[in-house]
């Protein structure tokens, strides 16, 4: 791949080889070749160029940053302009004809962008969508636009701001090699395209989204997917004691690595510990089937219950608990949008707990539940 800076917000794109153009996923500019600053990026170490068999090769050096960032990942260039003081993230994914298909999440994405325009005003203009039904392919929920949407949703953040990240779709876990993590595993998101681009690990969701967050900001995650209870890396993890109450477990790395932000605040509800999975149903069409987190997440807020972060999380869990398990794939929930907004379910119940973590401890029972 080649990087090329966009010709009109200077965001970093990545040019697949043999391509003279692109398109950016957020301002849609095209960029042509010639306005690019492109490198190739390094060979592997011990490569030798095809047509100089004994002469190394030496890649250019890299040009100069224009900005310090935060974040390892970061696009180079200036920030884009603030889309506004409410901004956010929907991704929902289908794996759509594969053997990994999921019913739920596409109506989990375009519920959850409901609830965000209706009932907390965020401005649609500054909700960036990504599913397979977009016509356009760069908000098609693959690794690259996903990575993209993660930076355009913290660069440009100022204090007041509220930034909400939605994501329902396939989590998983890789094995973690430098001692960061307590069960010996990196949680992940999974793109459209994972098997052939990889997975997206907790630690670079950190790195862009969590660790450049400024004083003043608040980011709200909702994560419904498998293995998904640290999916931010947030230091902190509220787990509920042998009393019934909320208490907060230390989850800094051993190694002293910062997983907090730059002063900012980080809030994230996940669909089930890391070691559960989280449920999807399959019983009904897609129109009509949804993901049991964001189901749960929903109700809670149409319902009235979300007037802490404690009742919050135990009105999803109760939900959960309660949720009818006879229907297909071992469980589930299947509503319509407007039941799913307004109304709620009942019966047997699923294996699995939303999870809340955060960058820091605070009292569960008295801080109001806010985005």
């Amino acid at each position: 791949m080649l990087l090329v800076d966009c010709s009109n917000c200077r965001r970093a794109l990545e040019l697949p080889p043999g391509a003279h153009s692109i398109r950016c996923a957020i301002c849609h500019a095209v960029t042509r070749i010639a306005d690019s600053r492109s490198l190739q990026p390094p060979p592997p170490q011990g490569f030798y160029s095809s047509t100089h068999q004994h002469q190394p090769y030496y890649p250019p050096p890299p040009p100069p940053f224009t900005a310090p960032s935060p974040y390892n990942h970061a696009p180079r260039g200036p920030p884009p302009a603030v889309h506004g003081r409410k901004r956010a993230v929907i991704c929902g994914i289908s794996y759509r004809n594969s053997r990994h298909e999921l019913k739920g999440c596409i109506n989990d994405a375009k519920c959850m962008k409901y609830l965000l325009v209706n009932k907390f005003n965020f401005p649609e203009s500054a909700i960036l969508m990504l599913n397979e039904e977009e016509a356009d392919p760069y908000r098609h929920p693959i690794k690259s636009n996903i990575r993209m949407a993660l930076y355009w949703l913290v660069q440009g953040c100022q204090p007041g701001d509220s930034l909400v990240f939605h994501y329902s779709g396939h989590g998983s876990q890789k094995r973690n090699y430098t001692g960061d993590e307590i069960d010996g595993y990196d949680e992940t998101l999974c793109p459209l395209d994972f098997q052939t681009q990889g997975m997206i690990i907790d630690d670079e969701i950190n790195e862009t989204i969590v660790r450049p967050l400024p004083r003043g900001v608040k980011l709200h995650a909702i994560i419904d997917a498998c293995h998904s209870g640290t999916v931010l890396d947030l230091p902190f993890l509220c787990r509920m004691d042998r009393t019934g109450r909320y208490v907060w477990e230390d989850h800094r790395p051993r190694s002293g690595v910062w997983k907090g932000t730059s002063g900012g605040e980080v809030i994230s509800f996940s669909g089930c510990d890391d070691n559960q999975t989280s449920a999807d149903t399959d019983a009904l069409s897609r129109i009509t089937s949804t993901g049991a987190m964001t189901y749960s997440f929903i109700q809670a807020i149409e319902r009235g219950q979300a007037t802490t972060y404690g009742a919050m999380l135990n009105a999803m869990r109760s939900t959960i608990r309660n949720t009818d398990d006879d229907l297909g794939g071992g469980g589930g929930i299947v509503t319509s949008l407007l039941t799913m907004l307004l109304t709620g379910g009942s019966g047997g119940g699923l294996r699995q707990e939303p999870q809340l973590t955060a960058n820091e401890p605070f009292d569960v029972y008295a801080k109001p539940f806010s985005i």
